[in-house]
């Protein structure tokens, strides 16, 4: 691969886990592009989305060292793997990329606002370097990577290629439909889905009659037939490619506020 330099540097993390089948298909990746070095959370995080740990102590702990990789787990959040990374184990080395998963599981349309996965990768984009976050459309533990580790490949290479030309921070949130990979239509650049996620609170009792709740829901599309969406781009068999910012604020509701409230 073209791509491949010894002195380049990738910084690899992700939400399920440090022992999740897709955090080792994205260190995978990041070996075709250069020296990886990894920080992930010790138990599952998912929906932490940019959480940090303040009041209680954070164990690092190093799970391998080998030729070009290195691998450690951390008690904290997605967010707080990075922070660990780039202030203290790294903050005298340039990191030239950040890769964000592979997450089992999809993190479209508003889900990238919960997302623990795309926490950690908008958070990479702060340090200065280009940030990806992957996801492949499927939850099951033993999940198969083939099509999104190719296609991660792929866009990884282009975002290295042109990152010189792109506006920082550069964050990509990045989901790949589980379908087999000769089914897979392309790559879609395309905008999150509008559409909300309504939770159903599921009330039961303990063995000694103390209630508690299991938390579920389904999602609400919005607009089911926006062909510009990272949802239909899914559901039609692509790739979708949304660029992520993180400027919440509402600019078109500015000059109305101000006549309200002169």
């Amino acid at each position: 691969m073209n791509n491949v330099k010894k002195d380049r540097l990738i910084f690899v993390t992700n939400d399920d886990g440090f022992s999740a089948a897709g955090f080792e298909a994205a260190i995978e990746v990041a070996r075709q592009f250069g020296r990886v070095f990894a920080v992930a959370p010790a138990t599952v995080q998912s929906g932490r989305s940019q959480a940090i740990t303040m009041y209680e102590p954070l164990f690092l702990e190093m799970q391998r060292c080998e030729e070009e990789v290195e691998v450690y787990s951390f008690s904290g959040t997605p967010t707080d793997c990075v922070k660990v990374a780039f202030d203290h184990l790294l903050k005298d080395e340039k990191v030239d990329l950040v890769i964000s998963g592979i997450n089992h599981g999809s993190n479209s349309a508003i889900n990238v606002l919960y997302s623990g996965t795309m926490g950690a990768a908008i958070e990479g984009s702060f340090y200065g370097c280009p940030s990806v976050g992957l996801s492949l459309t499927d939850h099951a533990a033993d999940a198969d990577f083939t099509a999104a580790k190719s296609y991660a490949r792929e866009i990884i290479a282009a975002v290295l290629e042109g990152e010189q030309t792109m506006e920082r921070p550069l964050c990509l949130n990045v989901n790949i439909p589980n379908i087999p990979m000769e089914a897979i239509r392309g790559v879609r650049v395309c905008r999150q889905c509008r559409g909300i996620w309504r939770e159903e609170f599921f009330r039961h009792e303990d063995p000694r009659g103390k209630p508690y709740f299991w938390l579920t829901g389904s999602y609400t599309n919005y607009e089911p037939e926006a062909e510009d969406t990272d949802e239909w781009a899914l559901a039609n068999g692509y790739v979708s490619v949304v660029p992520v910012q993180v400027d919440m604020t509402g600019y078109s509701q500015i000059e109305g506020l101000k006549s309200m409230l002169r």
